[in-house]
């Protein structure tokens, strides 16, 4: 793999009609490799804490730490990585796909070393848990980033980068029933927990990679146009005002938090509170069949109320679930909770990839440049950072709350941590998450105009030039591959810092 600069362009996804329609093994190729990435992230979402305290025996607080700093270090690699990845090309294998390629191995052994902490002493399994672990993050941001820019090489047709979608979530969703069908059941104390996570995780080796070549083969990219290259500076200040942006990414950062929350502390409320165990493969199952249940729903709800008031309905909902899970008196009032609130959070985390294309048109709208990249990357750093404060508070919760291996935890102030973590702090969050959104300003009705009005502005653009500027080409049909530029397309500095890259009367600052 190489990398190159462009000087006047940088090649992206564009809608096309030319492009025979995606075959169905790329939709499975596509949803298998987030299958992958979750062998490695939900396993570490679901069972790293417990690892740590009930396996190599560190301190719940300490592991907070861990996860909060390691974690919001992540959330800065993820701008660096989409950086590179915007610098890489190769003629033979495309843009993204070898990242796929050459990072699943090292990913996948990464994830064992993670998960087998040697005894060396409290200080030693602390240095080498921030080693492995962080390590763990910076190789899982340079597939994961790749993967995710993939669908938008692939096509640009709405209907099929919704199947793309859909495909994705539900790998990613069939990852997460199957490890908690599959390990919650053993994480008894009497079982030799070690062993299991040493299985699971050389078993996610081989299933990982091969999926990943999966993906690898029956995926291409397909469609580039030539854009303007856009340096990090101005990226950036394409950013300022974009209030709904600003606004979109606290709640995310809010929800991600609540969630994270609650994954991590799940297993010890039904484990060490409720003596229930065998309910977290019920939830991981009920969580996978909602997402068929609830999704053919999600766009009647948003055509009826909108994508804003859809959004703040699911996160109330979310939170009442999480509330009574909270003060359950038993596994059966706890699983009720989980039931209500479940369907309210995947309705906000359906929508929220929708509210964050918006953001995108509103940027470019508002400034005249348009910057898919780092709009996502700035949504995806607050993800992370969201990641990174849930996993710290339910670890602190717990650690605070005295829970130590072996000892009991029901009727003491450990059985309340416990609470806390997996439920009042997402009970709390999550119903942010959808307060900050009633002052959201970008309405559907306002989103529609955006559009029209960009849309006619490149029509405009079109005239003048006498042609689209867009050139959709296929990698294997260029002898250049992505390194080509369609056009003269460069924009001058002082054009994108006076936000008037585009004619004058569009991109010109609003209120």
């Amino acid at each position: 793999m190489t990398t190159t600069d462009r000087d006047a362009s940088t090649p992206t996804s564009t809608p096309t009609t030319s492009l025979p329609k995606l075959p169905k093994i790329s939709y499975l190729g596509y949803g298998a490799g987030d299958m992958a990435n979750n062998l490695s992230f939900t396993l570490a979402s679901m069972f790293l804490l417990v690892y740590y305290t009930d396996v190599a025996g560190l301190s719940a607080a300490a592991v907070g730490t861990l996860f909060l700093v390691l974690r919001i270090f992540d959330a800065f690699t993820d701008v660096i990585a989409g950086r590179i990845v915007d610098k890489t090309y190769t003629k033979r294998w495309g843009k993204f796909r070898p990242y796929l390629l050459f990072g699943s191995v090292p990913l996948l052994l990464l994830s064992i070393a993670t998960f087998h902490v040697p005894q060396i002493g409290q200080t030693g399994m602390l240095i080498y848990a921030y080693v492995t672990y962080g390590l763990l993050g910076i190789a899982y941001t340079l597939v994961n980033i790749p993967y995710g820019s993939l669908a938008a090489a692939m096509t640009q047709v709405p209907a099929e980068r919704a199947r793309l979608a859909t495909f994705r979530t539900m790998g990613a969703a069939v990852v997460g029933a199957i490890l908690g069908i599959v390990i919650s059941p053993l994480l008894s104390p009497e079982n030799d927990l070690q062993r299991i996570f040493t299985i699971v995780t050389v078993t996610a080796l081989f299933v990982g990679v091969a999926l990943y070549l999966f993906t690898f083969f029956t995926t291409k990219e397909r469609v580039y146009r030539a854009v303007p290259k856009v340096t990090m500076k101005q990226s950036f200040a394409t950013l300022k005002g974009n209030k709904p942006l600003l606004m979109l990414c606290i709640s995310s950062l809010l929800l991600l938090s609540g969630m994270i929350s609650s994954t991590t502390a799940q297993i010890y409320l039904m484990r060490d509170v409720f003596d229930a165990l065998y309910l977290v493969p019920v939830l991981s199952l009920a969580q996978l069949a909602l997402i068929f249940i609830v999704a053919p729903f999600v766009p009647m709800v948003v055509r009826r109320f909108g994508k804003r008031a859809a959004y703040i309905g699911g996160a109330v909902v979310g939170s009442v679930g999480q509330l009574v899970t909270f003060l359950a008196p038993n596994e059966w009032i706890a699983l009720g909770g989980s039931m209500i609130g479940l369907p309210g959070i995947m309705f906000v985390s359906m929508l929220i990839w929708a509210l964050e294309a918006d953001t995108v048109e509103y940027g470019e709208w508002k400034t005249g440049v348009r910057t898919e990249g780092i709009t996502y990357a700035v949504f995806s750093f607050t993800r992370k950072a969201g990641q990174a404060v849930g996993g710290a508070l339910a670890a602190y919760a717990i650690g605070f709350g005295g829970y130590a291996v072996g000892e009991q935890v029901v009727g003491t102030s450990a059985e309340w941590g416990i609470r806390t973590g997996a439920a009042l702090i997402p009970a709390i969050f999550v119903f942010a998450a959808g307060a900050i959104m009633v002052f959201y300003p970008l309405t559907d009705k306002l989103h529609a105009q955006i559009v029209e009005e960009i849309k006619s502005h490149r029509d405009e653009e079109a005239e003048v030039a006498g042609h689209g500027g867009i050139v959709d080409i296929s990698a294997e049909e260029h002898p250049e591959g992505l390194t080509k530029p369609a056009s003269d397309v460069s924009l001058s500095t002082a054009a994108l810092r006076t936000g008037r890259a585009r004619p004058t009367r569009f991109g010109r600052r609003r209120k």
